[in-house]
């Protein structure tokens, strides 16, 4: 049996060079009977989940992986009837079945060691809490059924870096453990090129610059990264351009030097410029403009049109795992940014007018 606990120590802190992964994966879930009495968490799963501690499920809550209904409780937690309890964690339980999905991809090139997809937003990466099927690993799975050398529950092929459910852009998956291999090295020695491009809240006042500071998952919110002072949290640095100003929101271009979860969006709201729209760290609000209703109103178009974190992996570049030609991979802006920015411009226009 496979323990789900074994990388606990690494929810806390996730620096594993993928750029994303905000969902959680539920591992395991149990319902209290009506007639459930009250008792410890840790007892209750102890005698459920075989061969698991209960000092194992005690690190499990101190790490906020038990949930009861959706919030995460530590190990006194008493359960009570019909409590709905689930176990998660930051990354897929092995025994996940990835079934095949014949789910339209954007394939941008593909040869007998890897393909380059651009992933729309809004297509969850892989399977998880509550996401067990429609993934981008599931469409995978699907256009490589009748590949000999691709075993989507091989854990050497596959996805080498992921991005968020709500980022667009450019991913490589590699359809052979060598491929794997070379080109997971390569994200962890920090030698790909990795461009996004964002809007964000507020004018920028230097046309680039450099956001050093270590990313950890927050104290007050586990749903999100911040930015710590000291050792806590692992070193993270983006490097940003403006792009256009365009009244109260800004264009940039970043490129990652390593690859934390959320980097992009934590870094560029610690220095006071939160992504566009960004629900998850606040950018669903009116951060920066006026108090008018005309204003008001047009902000609320501008978040329909674009009903997402205005973030999108333009730029990908890494080595061939096989031939050693370094290959750079560019996918034009999608309409919902691009309307977007359309919409900011007519409205600087009219300001400026």
């Amino acid at each position: 049996m496979i323990d789900p606990f074994d990388d606990i120590e690494d929810v806390t802190d996730d620096g594993d060079e993928l750029d994303n992964q905000s969902e959680k994966f539920e591992h395991y879930r149990f319902v209290a009977d009506k007639g459930q009495g009250l008792m410890r968490i840790d007892k209750f799963l102890s005698v459920r989940i075989e061969g698991i501690s209960r000092t194992r499920i005690q690190d499990a809550a101190d790490a906020n992986c038990i949930l009861v209904n959706e919030i995460p409780v530590k190990s006194n937690y008493k359960v009570k009837p019909c409590d709905i309890i689930s176990i998660v964690m930051d990354r897929p339980r092995r025994e996940i079945e990835i079934i095949p999905e014949d789910i339209p991809l954007d394939v941008v090139y593909e040869d007998s060691d890897l393909m380059v997809i651009n992933k729309p937003a809004g297509l969850v990466v892989h399977p998880g809490h509550g996401n067990y099927t429609g993934t981008m690993v599931n469409a995978i799975a699907f256009r490589l059924k009748d590949s000999p050398e691709y075993d989507a529950k091989d854990p050497r092929l596959g996805l080498v870096h992921r991005i968020d459910k709500d980022t667009s852009g450019l991913l490589v998956v590699a359809k052979n453990a060598s491929a794997k291999a070379h080109l997971s090295a390569q994200f962890f020695n920090k030698t790909t090129k990795r461009q996004y491009l964002a809007v964000v809240w507020g004018q920028i006042e230097s046309d680039s610059g450099r956001i050093e500071g270590n990313i950890g998952r927050s104290v007050k919110n586990r749903l999100q990264m911040t930015v710590f002072d000291g050792d806590q949290g692992k070193p993270a640095v983006t490097n940003y351009k403006v792009l256009e100003r365009l009244g109260y929101v800004t264009l940039v271009q970043c490129e990652l030097e390593t690859g934390r979860t959320h980097q992009i969006r934590v870094h560029m709201k610690h220095i006071g410029h939160t992504l566009f729209n960004d629900e998850r760290y606040g950018g669903d609000h009116i951060l920066k403009g006026t108090t008018f209703t005309k204003y008001k109103q047009f902000v609320q178009n501008c978040f329909q049109v674009c009903p997402r974190q205005a973030l999108h992996a333009r730029m990908l570049g890494f080595v061939h795992p096989r031939t050693g030609e370094k290959m750079i991979f560019e996918t034009p802006m999608p309409d919902d940014m691009e309307q977007l920015l359309d919409k900011w411009r007519k409205y600087t226009s009219n300001r400026e007018s």
